[in-house]
């Protein structure tokens, strides 16, 4: 019989793969996938359209009928470059009841915890089956989960419940803001400064465009806001900028500017409304630069899209999630993640994951044993439940 590793051996092992999301993941998910052939589970690939270089993994263990439940992660994490590390961040160090290294947190902590408990699950005598997802590209706007989903249930018996493992603590999250970004590129006509009026500065009409957005904040911070955007933290929609970049001397209206432009929205308002409104104000801007010199424009790019998770009145998996951890808080968060593309392809979708969101992205990113071993309880009376 192989080897059953332990959810450490299985964490120290997937975080030694470097699976930044610009690079590669296929050596984990080649390595999951044999480690679960090992144990007579069958895993099955999903490749990225068009990078050779990702994929994503799926399997099922348990009896071959509808609703399982399905465990979610993602591969992979987020740079570590110009990161003050006291540590080797592709090794888990364990000092001071700690576990060290890029991803034991977000979320290969849990990801060790559900490859575990789907071998385990396999051992044993389960009435209701298991599913694992490991998606790529999560870190770059969740890119990855929607095909994944779409292939897991051309292959499987669809499941009911999704819990996504995201850092929360090991406590229910049932709801986030979604997320909408996009990459604007304003294509403005050089001239000296001096002859600014026969020019289309691009930094300038691209500062409308940052106004704008200040002034959405401002308007929707005023708002009084509603049942479900009071439980979020700020309660309203948000818009932002945080990278912009053009322009070629001090005394030549700028070529162009580029920017990035992003929308965290309260999950019970429309997203196409947003997209519409911003739209129309890139449309005004871009006829004021046209009346000076038709040829300049606006153009847009969409770079994500993550879709919000909206707290269910019934939910069955938080309340499963409830029932195995006693926990009853109410908790949303701002940020966003996968479980928004399960709810809407039909799953009931909570957040539930070992470690604390606040150690996220950051150098010596860590998981606590403790909390580890709560994660690792917690999959236990899952299996149970099943059994």
């Amino acid at each position: 019989m192989a080897e059953r590793l332990s959810p450490r051996a299985i964490l120290d092992k997937l975080v030694s793969f470097p699976t930044v999301s610009s690079d590669t993941n296929l050596p984990l998910i080649e390595w999951v996938q044999d480690y679960l052939a090992s144990h007579g589970i069958k895993a099955h690939q999903h490749p990225h359209e068009t990078d050779p270089a990702k994929a994503g993994l799926f399997a099922h263990v348990g009896p071959d009928v509808e609703g399982a439940i399905v465990l979610s992660g993602h591969t992979d994490v987020v740079p570590v470059e110009g990161q003050p590390w006291s540590t080797d961040p592709f090794e888990v160090v364990e000092k001071d009841g700690k576990l060290f290294g890029r991803g034991t947190c977000d979320m290969k902590g849990f990801d060790a915890l559900a490859v575990w408990a789907v071998v385990e699950g396999h051992y044993s005598d389960l009435k209701r089956p298991l599913q694992l997802a490991l998606s790529y590209d999560e870190e770059i706007g969740c890119t990855g989960a929607a095909p994944l989903i779409e292939s897991i249930n051309k292959y499987f018996p669809k499941g009911s419940a999704t819990i996504v493992g995201e850092p929360s603590m090991m406590g229910a999250v049932t709801g986030h803001k979604g997320g909408q970004g996009f990459n604007v590129h304003v294509r403005g006509f050089e001239v000296h400064s001096s002859l600014m009026h026969t020019g289309v500065n691009a930094i300038m009409y691209g500062a409308k465009l940052i106004e704008w957005a200040n002034e959405m904040n401002v308007e929707n911070r005023a708002k009084e806001p509603g049942p479900v955007a009071a439980t979020f933290e700020p309660p309203w929609t948000t818009v932002h900028v945080g990278v912009i970049e053009g322009g070629t001397a001090h005394n030549i209206t700028a070529l162009d500017c580029r920017f990035g432009l992003d929308f965290r929205i309260v999950p019970d308002e429309n997203r196409d409304d947003w997209i519409a409104r911003f739209k129309a104000k890139v449309a005004e801007v871009e006829a004021e630069m046209q009346a000076v010199v038709p040829e300049s424009h606006i153009a847009l790019q969409e770079k994500f899209y993550v879709p919000g998770l909206l707290p269910e009145e019934t939910g069955e998996a938080e309340a499963l999630v409830r029932q195995l951890t006693g926990d009853n808080a109410p908790r949303v968060v701002s940020y966003g993640t996968e479980g928004g593309h399960f709810q809407n392809a039909g799953y009931s979708t909570v957040i539930c994951g070992p470690g604390d969101i606040a150690q996220a992205h950051q150098p010596d990113e860590f998981l606590s044993v403790a909390q580890f071993e709560v994660g690792k309880g917690f999959m236990q009376k899952l299996i149970a439940a099943c059994s």
